[in-house]
């Protein structure tokens, strides 16, 4: 963890996990992505961390925090979360511009339903030299009150798009095939309520 990043904001308590690039899409510009994670009750912080040479990366345009869609088409961080290994699921994009949108799921990509009632969920983003850190926090119980007290597994993922067009997809696993952070096998790390 980048502590010249950390500022006031002590990441001591979360636990870091690295994204590894899906082989089909290698990352030339950033060296390492990791997220820090921490469960405070029915609120999810999450730190997304990398480096490299963000010149190369297309960072979107500072805008006002607002549900967006489409945000996955570009540079934009993810969470997924669902109750233990239940069906449906929720999905959080986070974009660098502090733009966000959140999704419920019935099932495996099935029966999509914005929520647009969620929380701004953005806290911050900083860059000190080749390093840069997102602050996001979910309050659970305005996203998704049913799954909010009861465990949690997750999946943290990643669309880096560089200045030439080019994308590549981190996610803590991937299943065979195209880059899918829906599969079930995304679903990595399990939080106890």
């Amino acid at each position: 963890m980048p502590a010249a990043l950390a500022g006031e904001r002590h990441l001591d308590n979360m636990q870091m996990w690295r994204l590894l690039p899906h082989p089909d899409t290698p990352e030339p510009a950033v060296r390492w992505l990791s997220v820090a994670v921490e469960r405070d009750a029915e609120r999810l912080n999450l730190r997304f961390m990398g480096e490299g040479d963000l010149d190369r990366v297309a960072w979107p345009e500072y805008a006002d925090p607002e549900f967006t869609d489409g945000l996955w088409q570009h540079t934009c961080f993810e969470v997924f979360v669902r109750s233990g290994h239940g069906e449906g699921y929720i999905e959080g994009n986070f974009s660098p511009s502090s733009q966000y949108a959140f999704y419920a799921f019935s099932g495996y990509r099935e029966g999509m339903t914005a929520l647009r009632h969620a929380a701004d969920p953005f806290e911050g983003l900083e860059f000190v030299d080749d390093q840069f850190i997102m602050f996001v926090t979910l309050d659970m119980a305005s996203i998704a009150p049913d799954i909010a007290a009861a465990d949690w597994s997750i999946g943290l993922s990643a669309v880096i798009e560089n200045t030439d067009g080019q994308k590549s997809y981190f996610a803590l696993a991937h299943p065979g095939g195209a880059p899918d952070f829906h599969h079930p096998a995304c679903f990595a790390l399990e939080l106890k309520a």
